[in-house]
């Protein structure tokens, strides 16, 4: 709908505007936008990273249409408005952009929210000045509730898991917005933080590992199921499920007994790790860096830098068209529970999806609230795969008893249909339907 002072003349279209047609739903690139800079190797693992996009996931970034232009005659979009269309209409009126499909076929909901333009003085430093208070914030805490009266109990564990979330978020919002910040600094904080929650995580992770673990072997050598209608089928299910109950009963309490010195071991040689690192030097350099970006953030240097950080959309964008290829990569759900090969793959889409919502809380100030349940979904998935493999290695054990093997079959088992689960419930929730066609 035009203005009143537009009714007669329309609005010639500026050469700073241009069209994505890619499904992001973006809206103008001045001419400061960034020129399509992807991020450099993931922090803390030699070669690729764990949030690496995998090799030829290169799709249509912004600034590459890839849809049918906007139809003549239609004023474009007013300069500093981003484009909030409706899919596919390839029209816009008054600063309202219309969107078309990626060239990979999906589309993602983009960045329609954003009002302006986000740029690295105005929103990326705002918020990592933030993340970095609430670094240094949890780890005051964590000091104070580590003290010989209080060590090991929840305070602790709450507030270790709080400076895991805040220097997660600093290093993803390094990873996606290299180009608009130092990047020899980026790169080196980054590093240090991948590596202090790889260690911070493990411990966690490991007890998570245990009492998953364990109420699941309580689960299946538990009472009996309910049995099947009719007669001779009822009789005929009691008979096996008494005998499978049976077999399973002698080694569920082995196996628990065996799983659990293995991972409290396991648990116990990483909280003395992450003592060791926490005490170490190299925290403490890491500590002091947060501390200076909680104050100043470092401003990227050459015309290149100065132009990315004027514009945060196109890597922003960048980053969710890596997370909707790999998702469109994803193999079909008719492969079974036992194809630990494509594990990786979904383990990538998670990693993809953090760093889609990191950028998303940087551009719009806030998590998307359509990707928490698929999150979920892809957590439980992580989750499901590691306790399969540590149930696995369990069996590897030698000189177990056949029971305690048996047992640590059908957790294994059990397991692989969890991950089963977790990728079914990531279809279901995943907001993109288009994303998801099999091949």
């Amino acid at each position: 709908m035009r203005r009143p002072d537009q009714q007669t003349t329309t609005r010639p279209a500026p050469e700073a505007t241009l069209g994505t047609g890619n499904g992001t739903g973006t809206g103008p690139a001045g001419p400061d936008a960034a020129p399509g800079a992807g991020p450099a190797a993931q922090p803390g693992d030699p070669g690729t990273g764990p949030d690496t996009p995998p090799a030829g996931a290169r799709s249509a970034g912004p600034g590459e249409p890839s849809g049918p232009p906007a139809a003549t005659g239609t004023p474009a979009a007013l300069p500093g408005t981003a484009g909030t269309g409706t899919a596919g209409t390839g029209t816009a009126e008054t600063g309202t952009a219309g969107t078309g499909t990626a060239g990979t076929g999906t589309a993602g909901a983009g960045f329609t929210g954003v009002t302006g333009e986000p740029t690295a003085e105005g929103a990326l430093a705002p918020y990592l000045r933030g993340q970095a208070a609430e670094f240094l914030r949890s780890l005051r805490l964590h000091h104070e509730y580590s003290a010989p009266a209080d060590a090991g109990g929840h305070g602790a564990a709450e507030a270790a898991r709080a400076l895991r979330r805040a220097a997660r978020r600093i290093g993803g919002s390094l990873h996606t917005f290299r180009a608009a910040l130092d990047p020899h600094w980026a790169d080196q904080l980054r590093g240090e933080l991948a590596w202090l929650t790889g260690i911070l995580a493990r411990e966690h992770a490991y007890a998570n590992r245990l009492a998953r673990l364990v109420d699941a072997l309580h689960l299946l050598s538990g009472p009996t199921l309910p049995a099947a209608r009719g007669a001779r089928a009822a009789g005929e299910a009691a008979g096996a499920d008494a005998q499978g109950r049976a077999a399973l009963g002698v080694g569920a309490a082995r196996a628990a007994a065996l799983l659990e010195r293995r991972l409290t071991l396991a648990r116990t040689r990483s909280h003395s790790a992450a003592l060791q690192a926490l005490g170490s030097s190299r925290f403490h350099a890491i500590a002091d860096a947060v501390a200076l970006l909680a104050s100043e953030v470092p401003a990227p240097s050459g015309h290149a830098g100065r132009a990315a950080a004027a514009s945060l959309l196109e890597p922003a964008e960048l980053a969710e068209q890596r997370l909707l290829t790999a998702v469109a990569a994803l193999p079909p759900d008719d492969t079974g529970p036992y194809n630990e090969a494509q594990d990786a793959a979904w383990h990538q889409a998670r990693l993809l999806l953090r760093l889609h919502r990191y950028a998303h809380e940087v551009v719009l100030g806030g998590a998307d609230p359509g990707l928490t349940a698929p999150g979920h979904a892809l957590d439980l998935h992580r989750d499901a795969v590691e306790a399969a493999g540590a149930a696995a290695a369990a069996a590897r054990t030698p000189r177990i008893a056949p029971a305690t093997a048996y047992a640590l079959g059908v957790l294994h088992a059990d397991q692989r249909h969890g991950v089963e689960s977790a990728r079914a419930a990531f279809r279901e929730t995943w907001p993109y339907a288009t994303a998801l066609a099999a091949p």
